[in-house]
């Protein structure tokens, strides 16, 4: 038996540690620490309820946007706002622009280099010019030992490209090339939303009660013009590097493998009314992997457990509406900053995989039944996991296209109720970010924020186990992986950043009265 630590979990987003216990190569228990302290929530009490937006905002560079506009949305509830169709459908539209950088980061910059020998683009045969080219400049920075944008990554046998192993030198080097075209293609997609939100990161587009910017004939078709060349680039590209991956045999156990335990829950997202009550990307839970049978989601079966995470016992069991974030750095067990959200006491992947499950679109249903998911045992494993986001990718991209006519140059762009703050009032804003459901929620008393809370994807995903020593569904999701060699645990770090851990929203440090980092030793 050995224990295996990796710390951190490098190409995600914030510090992250994987600890697992590896017996007869394979994976037997599993822990996942978030070793950060999170203290936003309470930073913000006290302040105008107007600046929670804009805070909230910086939880994460890399995730600003869909912080900004759950925020939004809770102040939108609190306030009893109204929201005008043209920023309904702006808020969609930018959040849109979000999930096509978003999942094009993750899969070519983040996950794809898990699966490709970047170095077999030297061994490069073809005549493309541009993919000449591409050998010329790896080869150059290979010889002056340059390669570090590339790495960290751990050696495998099974990588595209490697001699001896499935595909080849040309397929390595078209998959790195897209990788390159990647890079342009996120940006196209962050202009996107610097058409309508100002800027990115830290944006400036959208209030509670509605957006800053109108539409007009030229914005919209600044937008459009992107839009398009991406939607082509996902259907061509993006898509069919997916499927050719998920096609190498020697990965066909990744598609049961990494499975998290058959709970999924989707908060819904992109809505198609006013009130929000129909939406592109439909509300639902599923248990067990009983994936035909969708049942509703309720708030009030939210709580957040803390038995294993360094909260005080009085954060336990909270719903978010009610929640407290009171840190205890001696606590006993304890081993992670993160907390444990439950749903009906449940653990719950959310995120791309819970909810094309949930929407069930006809490309996901045909790879299920062509790769065998849905016979038993039903499970959902590493690569349906990344084929989902590119999957979403695609119908997102696609509905964006319809959404982007129905905006209306002569209509409101905001509610002025937004500006009303009430003496006291519960908002909340139920969000689908590119990692998964995200819930903001704020108490507003005597026109100041009383209490916030923030519940994110990865503190779902990435949780600790909790008060019935229930694990988190990242860690069983790595229950029964095979490490054949336990110092190159490879297919430890497939299966955490099939999940697109965001640590910088599941935790983050600012001390509430002087704003200064902390910093905390985990031994």
């Amino acid at each position: 038996m050995a224990i295996v630590s990796i710390d951190p979990v490098t190409r995600i987003e914030g510090h992250l540690r994987i600890d697992v216990e590896v017996e007869n190569g394979v994976v037997k228990d599993a822990w996942s620490s978030g070793t950060m302290f999170r203290g936003i929530e309470m930073l913000l009490k006290g302040k105008h309820p107007w600046d929670c937006q804009q805070v909230t905002e910086r939880i994460c560079g890399v995730c600003p946007l869909i912080h900004g506009t759950a925020s939004s949305y809770a102040l939108d509830d609190a306030m009893d706002v109204e929201l005008p169709d043209n920023a309904r459908i702006i808020r969609n539209l930018c959040l849109g622009g979000n999930y096509i950088q978003s999942h094009i980061l993750h899969f070519y910059h983040l996950q794809a280099l898990d699966y490709i020998d970047v170095t077999a683009v030297l061994n490069y045969s073809g005549v493309n010019p541009g993919l000449l080219a591409l050998r010329s400049k790896i080869a150059g920075l290979a010889k002056a030992n340059d390669l570090y944008f590339f790495l960290p990554r751990y050696e495998s046998a099974d990588y595209v490209g490697t001699p001896g192993g499935p595909g080849d030198a040309n397929l390595a080097t078209e998959l790195v090339g897209h990788y390159v075209q990647a890079l342009e293609m996120r940006k196209k997609a962050q202009e996107m939303i610097s058409i309508f939100y100002g800027r990115m990161p830290s944006f400036v587009g959208t209030i509670p009660g509605g957006v800053t910017t109108k539409p007009t004939l030229m914005n919209i078709a600044a937008f459009q013009s992107r839009l398009t060349e991406l939607r082509q680039w996902i259907d061509s590209i993006y898509v069919q590097d997916v499927l050719t991956v998920a096609e190498v045999p020697d990965y066909e156990p990744f598609f049961k493998a990494g499975d998290s335990g058959g709970n999924y829950l989707a908060y819904g997202g992109f809505d198609l009314d006013q009130k929000g009550t129909e939406k592109f990307l439909p509300r639902g839970t599923i248990f067990d992997n009983n994936v035909m049978d969708v049942k509703g989601m309720e708030e009030k079966e939210i709580t957040e457990s803390v038995q294993y995470s360094w909260y005080t016992p009085e954060c336990e069991g909270l719903n978010p509406k009610y929640g407290k974030t009171d840190p205890d750095l001696e606590k006993k067990d304890a081993y992670s900053f993160l907390k444990a959200p439950r749903y009906q006491g449940k653990p719950m992947e959310v995120g791309p995989m819970a909810r094309m499950l949930v929407k069930k679109p006809d490309l996901l249903v045909k790879l299920a039944q062509d790769k065998g998911l849905l016979t038993p045992p039903v499970k959902f494993g590493i690569l349906p996991r990344t084929a989902a986001r590119a999957i979403e990718c695609k119908l997102v991209a696609d509905a964006m296209a319809d959404w982007l006519t129905q905006l209306d140059p002569s209509k409101p762009i905001w509610d002025p109720k937004g500006k009303e703050i009430p003496n006291e009032s519960y908002g909340r804003g139920l969000v689908e970010g590119p990692r998964g459901a995200l819930g903001h929620w704020i108490h507003i008393n005597n026109e100041k924020t009383d209490n916030y809370q923030a519940v994110v994807p990865t503190t779902w995903n990435a949780s600790p186990r909790d008060k019935e020593g229930n694990r988190g569904p990242v860690e069983t999701s790595l229950i029964g992986l095979p490490v054949p060699d336990v110092d190159n645990p490879v297919n430890v770090v497939r299966c955490v950043r099939s999940f697109d851990p965001c640590l910088a929203c599941a935790i983050h440090i600012i001390h509430p009265e002087h704003n200064g980092v902390k910093e905390f030793r985990v031994v």
